[in-house]
């Protein structure tokens, strides 16, 4: 069990972890689902693995460049559960904000036709911003661009 919380201790100095993800990580050197499990805990009960300031700072390192339901997408794939999700989220600031910034740094001025308009619109939706600060972005367009 010593050998399995060093290997541990050496994984989270390099960077935070889900516990989903230490837990993978660990499964190898683990000789029972007991022993890593009881290492797991004891990391979380010493703060030194946390869920909630994992996914805290992969929304503020991604943030800028997607939306919130794909922030979200991302932490639940990587074992984030819900409440610490519902935590991290507002750490990554106004989605329409980021929204604008992301299109101005894309497209830079309003489409001229229809077709423009959709591609520029899905692949707002493709970076997981919502329908309102998709609607927001097209409708202050260039406006806010140099504000």
């Amino acid at each position: 069990m010593p050998n399995l919380r060093v290997q541990a201790l050496k994984l989270l100095t390099r960077r935070d972890f889900s516990r989903v993800e230490l837990r993978a990580k660990l499964a190898g050197e683990a000789e029972t689902e007991d022993e890593l499990d009881a290492v797991l805990d004891t990391l979380q009960s010493e703060r030194l693995l946390s869920d909630t300031r994992y996914a805290t700072q992969r929304v503020i390192a991604r943030a800028r460049r997607f939306g919130n339901a794909r922030l979200k997408q991302d932490l639940r794939q990587h074992g984030v559960g819900d409440e610490d999700i519902a935590v991290a989220l507002p750490e990554g600031g106004d989605e329409t904000e980021r929204c604008h910034a992301v299109w101005a740094r894309k497209f830079g001025e309003l489409p001229a036709t229809q077709e423009e308009r959709a591609k520029q619109m899905r692949f707002l939706q493709y970076r997981g911003f919502s329908a309102e600060a998709i609607k927001q972005t097209m409708r202050r367009g260039t406006r806010g661009v140099d504000e």
